[in-house]
């Protein structure tokens, strides 16, 4: 082989070498370049998928909690009570209020004294911190400043004792007197006691009674089987009739 022959066919073989070099480096560069857009395409997805799995968990987290709170205070139903007798004693409108002299929630006592030349409103409930009683309570708290207004003082009255009457106004934070009648003598007198039907069995209970005094110690008014709402705003509007 000539020197010429030699020399190109060197040359050639070079040039080949350097091509394969070339692109090898070139792929390789491909390769790399191509896995790292895929590593960054998915560090994002998954930060996004993580943040929307932390939000799902953080709502579902709310939403129970929420349940919890909702449940753990469930609607109190009172049990459908029928009266079936009232007191023997029959308290008419126009007769004189009759007297007591009992005592009350923080200690002492109320007599109808007390409010000589006032007018007077007597509520009877069945028994302290029961749904009913509760709202009728609330009620003539929530109207006592408009009472006063209109020269008219409230009182409420239970068989319940002072402690029961004493956490009761505690509790719901009443601002009305609560008289103790463990005796049942004013609510008889009041006509505020009979007999009472329940799931069947009879018994003998407060029957839920309102009566308006006049300033002259008369009874104006008798409102008898009492239906809690709106009941505190009619003896309001009668008490300012008065």
């Amino acid at each position: 082989m000539s020197k010429k022959t030699r020399k190109k066919s060197s040359n050639t073989t070079g040039k080949r070498v350097a091509t394969k070099v070339a692109r090898a480096r070139s792929a390789s560069t491909g390769k790399s370049a191509a896995k790292t857009r895929t590593t960054v395409a998915k560090k994002p997805a998954a930060k996004t998928a993580k943040a929307k799995a932390s939000t799902k968990k953080t709502a579902a987290g709310v939403q129970d909690k929420a349940s919890h709170k909702a449940a753990s205070k469930p609607l109190k139903l009172e049990p459908a009570v029928t009266v079936t007798k009232s007191s023997d004693v029959t308290l008419a409108e126009g007769a004189s209020a009759p007297g007591f002299d009992l005592p009350r929630d923080g200690g002492g006592s109320v007599s109808l004294k007390d409010f000589a030349g006032k007018k007077l409103v007597l509520f009877f409930y069945p028994r302290a911190d029961t749904p009913g009683c509760t709202r009728e309570a609330i009620d003539f708290t929530r109207l006592k400043g408009e009472f006063t207004a209109a020269g008219t003082e409230v009182v409420g009255i239970s068989a319940d004792t002072v402690k029961a009457q004493e956490s009761f106004r505690n509790k719901h934070q009443l601002s009305v007197p609560l008289v103790s009648d463990g005796a049942h003598q004013m609510l008889e007198a009041y006509g505020a006691w009979g007999e009472k039907s329940m799931y069947g069995r009879t018994f003998m209970g407060i029957i839920r009674t309102t009566v308006l005094v006049d300033s002259g110690g008369k009874v104006a008014r008798i409102w008898r089987h009492v239906k809690v709402d709106g009941h505190a705003e009619a003896v309001l509007e009668a008490a300012r009739a008065l």
